[in-house]
């Protein structure tokens, strides 16, 4: 019984929890801590950003870090795999260790009493994990599966070999968790020794929200993460040339080739990144109430979907893009993009699209801190990109400030389409060119039904509020595509 009203009592989590009050506690230099304190539910959310992210792979070894990651959980300390399991499942804690590229992250969501336990099993999983040989067997295997079934699939291959194609032999263009090959040759002593060079104190960030006090939170917090090393590994190395225009094209024998399309970006601290948040927004970023999902979509239905997102690493910034369509459409696609993107570069954005801009990016900000899981991510992702601790009170107004200029400006800076880095998994076929569809006559309609600001449908192709999930679209021409599953997710809000 008791086990049960742990579990209910984790689907709380979806209860509101103020994060209005953001205190920065002092653990020392080397760690920096983000507490949002309510006792709204008893509930304590944890987020630890460690720099153990892919770029420190080595280079005949990539997907270390992923796998080491993968092994957080399988054992520590006394306790063997299945009794980790076991003491994690037996109070109903979460537990998620994830890579990306310059950091591993580990999540902790807990009830209050449970607290003292899960902090106990993440110091062990940190300090003393066993990499058991029968653990690294399972774990490699599952890997190396996954890995040979994604080399069938158009929408990995084309989002690998981008990476790989862009970032021309820096530690970013690897896959993050590596190939076949790298991680046949990952050694158990390979992991230890990663463990102990990145599983570190140095440049840990730490955000927690929840029932529990600042006091009771810097000891715990402390506590937990005395024991751990204080080193700090080097950086890795700075990027040289980002991006090599052209269309790279990677043939498979698929209905549905997948297109990934890039840019250099904006560093998350230049003064232009708002801005350029915005204008990615208004182009790809906005679901049906982006240009280019009009453009590619809702008037030559070459797709179900397409879209764009302005991200940055501690050492590059990227503007990338993602779309599927019929092998005999995608040179279109392509020609498509290509346009749009010149247009947007020239003429900017109109007054309408910037204003629905603003409206849904302030209006759909406070969903990311809807939970005490949701304040501990979203904080971590602003101490990760850098942001100082009064981010979160200025965020919206900083995009309230953008206007038609600032968004012509670095719409020019972006999106030139000649510096355009293509990558296509698949093999595209000559087909007849699909042009623009005639506008079908107005007829009249009834006002329509009025939405909340900031209403939001999660998934990357549906993200405007107030649009319809699936507008018609008339029967395009020959086999449409098919329509790609997604995660339903809603992304952390920069």
């Amino acid at each position: 019984m008791r086990r049960l009203l742990c579990l209910l009592a984790l689907v709380l989590l979806t209860a509101p929890a103020a994060a209005a009050d953001i205190k920065n506690l002092n653990l020392g230099k080397d760690t920096q801590v983000w507490f949002a304190e309510d006792h709204t539910v008893p509930i304590v959310a944890l987020v630890a950003a460690l720099p153990a992210g892919s770029a420190y792979d080595p280079a005949a070894k990539a997907g270390l870090a992923a796998f080491a990651a993968s092994l957080i959980d399988e054992g520590a300390g006394g306790l063997d795999s299945k009794a980790f399991h076991e003491a994690l499942a037996d109070r109903a804690i979460q537990f998620r260790a994830v890579v990306e590229r310059d950091y591993m992250t580990i999540s902790v969501v807990t009830l209050t009493e449970n607290l003292p336990e899960a902090m106990r099993l993440l110091q062990l999983a940190l300090t003393r994990p066993r990499f058991d040989a029968d653990a690294v067997s399972r774990v490699r295997t599952q890997t190396i599966q996954g890995l040979q079934q994604a080399e069938s699939e158009p929408p990995t291959v084309a989002r690998r070999n981008f990476a790989t194609i862009f970032f021309n032999g820096h530690p970013y263009g690897h896959a993050s968790d590596g190939d076949a090959a790298s991680v046949a040759a990952i050694t158990a002593d390979d992991l230890r020794g990663f463990a102990r060079s990145h599983w570190v104190r140095g440049g840990l960030k730490i955000s927690i929200a929840g029932d529990i006090t600042g006091p009771a939170a810097v000891k715990l917090i402390a506590d937990t993460f005395k024991p751990v090393p204080a080193s700090k590994p080097p950086a890795p190395p700075p990027i040289g040339k980002l991006g090599q225009p052209g269309v790279h094209v990677t043939p498979m024998a698929v209905p549905q080739p997948s297109v990934m399309f890039g840019l250099p970006g904006i560093m998350r601290h230049d003064p232009d990144f708002i801005p350029g948040y915005v204008a990615n927004y208004i182009l790809g970023g906005g679901g049906f109430a982006s240009r280019l999902m009009d453009e590619v979509r809702v008037k030559r239905g070459l797709t179900y979907g397409i879209e764009t997102q302005l991200s940055s690493y501690n050492r590059a910034s990227i503007m990338v893009g993602s779309v599927a369509t019929r092998a005999d459409a995608v040179n279109q696609t392509i020609s498509v993009v290509r346009d749009t993107l010149g247009q947007f570069a020239a003429s900017g954005a109109t007054q309408t699209e910037l204003d629905d801009a603003k409206t849904y990016l302030t209006g759909s900000f406070p969903i990311a801190f809807a939970s005490n899981a949701g304040i501990a991510a979203q904080l971590n992702t602003f101490q990760r990109q850098g942001l100082d601790i009064g981010y979160v009170a200025r965020r919206n107004s900083l995009i309230q400030a953008v206007t038609l200029d600032d968004v012509k400006r670095v719409a020019k800076r972006l999106y030139d389409p000649a510096r355009l880095t293509v990558v296509v998994a698949g093999t595209p076929v000559q087909g007849r060119p699909v042009t623009e569809r005639p506008q079908a006559p107005v007829r009249p309609t009834p006002p329509p039904v009025a939405t909340a600001p900031g209403a939001v449908t999660a998934g990357p192709t549906a993200q405007a509020a107030g649009t319809p999930a699936t507008p018609a679209l008339g029967k395009p021409p020959g086999k449409p595509p098919t329509k790609p599953s997604v995660p339903q997710v809603i992304k952390p809000r920069n």
